[in-house]
């Protein structure tokens, strides 16, 4: 959906976001007020502009093992799971969020990248009894907060995961839903508490080269265990080596600048200037309602982990996400 463009910016207040989460809100009004409701378990998050795919057949789940980092042979109904397709060398090529409902396994992923993706799984079907299909133009992704006492409408396939809860839900509903589950919270209240839990994002904290070690995926999308898969060998050789070549970081940023770094501006030493060598780059920057300015940045392993750091011209502190 390339022009997609949300019902629910005619909400009272809504700003519409740029870049990767075009097409929804931003914001309505008053950013922290959004993030501190969302840490309560209150409102929702319209997440609508997110590629729907579904994959059903007697063969879903075998054939999707073989073809995603994660084990999902024997994914129960209800389980929500996360899984990575990944190039022949280990490159992250698409980040997929699942649940099985007993007859079909959904999957949610990042916005526009439906048409890639189904690309990708209909020409590896072969024999196997699945059938693929792009459902972005009828059901819209909607977040509810860790904690919400809201109800999902009857019939609705829900992903309920530590974070919360992402519904894929009908998209002819979608205004209605928020007429009775408000207050709406924009896509920047729920990337500050993504960036807060140190949860990856594809777009933001890849580029054309991040294998999953990089960022601490392989917690959460990689089993380690499980037969081949394309990139594979990459995840053994790095995971028995134990050397990526880059570690995410989370970034405690200097509050008394006016500006925050954008994405791709590069991470520095502090003690280098800013006219020092790149070591790397700021994935995600965002103003957190409790921890001030914050930020993920993807730098090179053997950065020193106390090591005070420039983030494009900010100051900043960095905790290890990924341990060097």
């Amino acid at each position: 959906m390339p022009s997609y463009e949300s019902p629910l910016l005619a909400l009272p207040g809504a700003v519409a976001a740029e870049g990767q989460d075009a097409g929804v809100a931003a914001h309505y009004g008053d950013l922290f007020r959004e993030q501190r409701a969302l840490a309560r378990g209150e409102g929702f998050v319209d997440l609508s502009h997110r590629a729907v795919v579904t994959v059903s057949g007697a063969d879903r789940l075998s054939w999707l093992h073989l073809l995603l980092t994660q084990h999902v042979a024997e994914l129960a109904p209800g389980h929500a799971t996360e899984a990575l397709i990944l190039s022949a060398k280990g490159h992250i090529e698409h980040a997929l969020y699942l649940v099985d409902d007993g007859a079909t396994t959904w999957l949610h992923t990042e916005p526009g990248a439906a048409e890639a993706l189904t690309g990708y799984l209909e020409s590896m079907k072969f024999f196997y009894r699945v059938e693929v299909a792009d459902r972005s133009g009828e059901f819209a992704v909607v977040y509810l907060p860790a904690g919400s006492i809201a109800t999902a409408p009857a019939g609705t396939v829900v992903r309920e995961t530590p974070y919360g809860r992402d519904l894929f839900l009908p998209r002819g509903d979608l205004s209605a839903f928020a007429g009775e589950h408000g207050p709406a919270a924009g896509a920047l209240a729920y990337e500050a508490l993504r960036v807060e839990a140190h949860r990856p994002r594809l777009g933001r904290e890849t580029d054309h080269r991040t294998i999953p070690h990089e960022l601490g995926w392989l917690d959460s999308a990689v089993h380690l265990q499980k037969g081949c898969y394309r990139g594979q060998e990459t995840v053994a050789r790095v995971q028995n080596l134990g050397r990526p070549p880059r570690r995410l970081v989370f970034l405690h940023l200097d509050g008394s600048e006016v500006a925050i770094p954008e994405h791709g501006d590069p991470v520095r030493l502090a003690a280098d200037g800013p006219e020092g060598r790149a070591l790397g780059f700021v994935t995600t920057a965002v103003r957190h309602h409790e921890l001030g300015p914050v930020a993920l940045a993807l730098v090179k392993r053997n950065v020193p982990a106390d090591a005070a750091l420039l983030a494009g011209t900010v100051p900043a502190a960095q905790e290890t996400v990924v341990e060097p």
